[in-house]
């Protein structure tokens, strides 16, 4: 039994923000530890180049995913802005290949409404909760032009839907309310209205499916 949430513009953006600062969190602490080993008048060598190793990979890592939420929660230009699906691949490859789940990009170079490209970086989060252990995401269109919808493909080990997930793209959960946690796949909902569209999730063999229509 789900309940709809009703959520104020203030929490929407306040849960948003927590979602963001979540993905920031780890890198951010890496870089913070590896500045302390350095401060340390102790430290050998092979330790501070350890050090030092772990805050360029830690501040590529922040970049990233910096760059990643900026398109996929921020406003993305100006109102009725478009955005070149080609800048969209970059930004999600950077994020999704990590040598544990690799991206398969079947979309064209196109502009599209800034709206529906934040949409695709959204199922693609969602797309990778479904394969926890890793594995390929891979991208492609429904339908064309301008009115194009998408449908993601996930195969990895142990791939399944999570339990709260289809409710929250419903704009529902089994308690009313949302932690920040539970946001992303909300305003992916959100996304889809938005454009006119409603996000499904479907098991096929052993691979998840999560499309548009």
């Amino acid at each position: 039994m789900t309940t709809a949430v009703a959520l104020d513009a203030l929490d929407l953006a306040a849960l948003l923000c927590s979602r963001v600062c979540h993905d920031l969190i780890s890198p951010t602490g890496a870089i913070v530890n590896g500045l302390e080993v350095l401060d340390e008048k102790e430290s050998d060598q092979e330790t501070r180049d350890f050090a030092l190793d772990l805050i360029r990979k830690s501040a590529r890592t922040a970049s990233t995913r910096l760059q990643f939420c900026r398109l996929a929660f921020g406003a993305a230009g100006s109102a009725g802005a478009q955005i070149d699906l080609d800048d969209a691949q970059t930004m999600a490859r950077a994020f999704i290949d990590d040598g544990k789940t690799r991206l398969v990009w079947n979309l064209p170079r196109m502009l599209l409404p800034k709206n529906r490209v934040k949409l695709l970086l959204n199922m693609l989060i969602v797309a990778g909760q479904t394969i926890p252990r890793g594995g390929t995401i891979t991208a492609g269109s429904v339908g064309e032009g301008q009115s194009m919808g998408f449908r993601l493909i996930a195969s990895g080990l142990n791939a399944r839907i999570p339990p709260s997930v289809p409710a929250l793209l419903e704009g529902a959960s089994e308690t009313g309310a949302l932690d920040a946690h539970a946001i992303q796949p909300f305003y992916t909902g959100l996304l889809a209205r938005a454009c006119g569209l409603k996000v499904e999730l479907k098991g096929d063999g052993e691979a998840i499916v999560i499309a548009t229509h």
